[in-house]
This record gives C-alpha cells, sequence and structure tokens, in this order.
C-alpha cells in the first residue's frame, strides 16, 4: 500500500493537486478538512465544535481528527494507498499516525512539501474566500494567524519524516500542471516497478 501525505500551508494547492493524483494513481484521498466541513455542512455536534476551532483560525484537537482517519482506513481494507491531504499537522499526529498504520501493518511511504510564499498564500484564500463558503478564507487577520499556526505546529512534521528520509520539497508556485508532474515524478520514483 502506498500511503503519501500531501504537505502544505492553507492556501499551497493540496486540494487542486490531491484531485489530479487521486484520479492518476488510484489511491483514496483523506482530506481532514473535506471531512470536517461535511460535518460542519450537516450541522453535527462534531462539526459544531470544529467550527467554533476553525472559525478562530485555530486546529481542531487531534482526538477527533486521529479517530476520523481510523474509521476511514478500517472502512477502505483494500485500499491501494491513501493521500493524506492536512494531516498529520503536529509531530504528536505523525507519531499517532505512524502507529496507526504500523499496527495494519504500513507506513508513510512519502510526504510531498508544496512550498509556496506567504504573499501568494495570503493572496489566493482571500481569492478563495470569494467564492467558497469557507469562513476562515475571508479574513485576512485570520488567515495569517493560520500561517502562523502552520509555521509554528506544522512545518516541523516535515523535519520528523526528513529522519527518515521520507520527504520531498515541491515548488507550489507555477502552473497546476507543471507541479502536477514534479509531484508525479517523486511518486513514481518510490513507487515499486
Amino acid at each position: 500500500m502506498f500511503n503519501l501525505i500531501l504537505f502544505g500551508p492553507p492556501g499551497s494547492g493540496k486540494g487542486t493537486q490531491s484531485e489530479k493524483l487521486i484520479e492518476k494513481f488510484g489511491w483514496i484521498h483523506l482530506s481532514t478538512g473535506d471531512l470536517l466541513r461535511k460535518e460542519i455542512a450537516n450541522a453535527t455536534p462534531l462539526g459544531l465544535e470544529a467550527k467554533s476551532f476553525m472559525d478562530k483560525g485555530q486546529l481542531v484537537p487531534d482526538e477527533v481528527v486521529i479517530g476520523m482517519i481510523g474509521s476511514a482506513l478500517d472502512a477502505n481494507p483494500a485500499a491501494k494507498g491513501f493521500l493524506f491531504d492536512g494531516f498529520p499537522r503536529t509531530v504528536a499526529q505523525a507519531e499517532a499516525l505512524d502507529a496507526l498504520l504500523s499496527g495494519k501493518g504500513s507506513e508513510i511511504t512519502l510526504v510531498l512539501a508544496l512550498e509556496v510564499g506567504q504573499e501568494e498564500l495570503v493572496a489566493r484564500l482571500l481569492n478563495r474566500g470569494k467564492t467558497s463558503s469557507r469562513s476562515d478564507d475571508r479574513d485576512e487577520n485570520v488567515i495569517r494567524k493560520r500561517l502562523v499556526e502552520y509555521d509554528t505546529k506544522t512545518a516541523i512534521v516535515a523535519d520528523y519524516y526528513s529522519q527518515f528520509g521520507k520527504v520531498a520539497k515541491i515548488k507550489g508556485e507555477g502552473s497546476i500542471e507543471d507541479i502536477f508532474q514534479s509531484l508525479s515524478a517523486e511518486i513514481e520514483a518510490k513507487q515499486p516497478a
């Protein structure tokens, strides 16, 4: 099983590239953001709790996210692989994910880190906020807080996986197709022949 983490700050293009990678490689897409937004749209207790954190630019608590991931893995035992989008966001989550996968006889194969400049990220998120239902994409102060949160808590996850030689950094600016080709080349280099 091929397990990929697509990594990058909010607005780096994870969602766009995930769709293309899923189509090409036939994996199951696990986007914690999409799962949480579905819960919010359905106004479930989990969704309402998550929304209160997201509206403040804060991360949703680990136990909520880990539980969702475990359920998704169990629901898809015959999967060719999983693309983790927006998870893990902390070293504790990375360690919990590794333990969860290890218990299922698997591991993270590759971490692809999209790198995009901060002002480009702010512009992308504000633009996305004009057409999406995401309240956290409409306020520049909340966006900047999310980027600081990413830099202080999430960026170190790449360091964690780097110690195992699993991280490849990809420039996340340029055409969607060029970025996709760079991501695909890294994946193909890690797949068994």
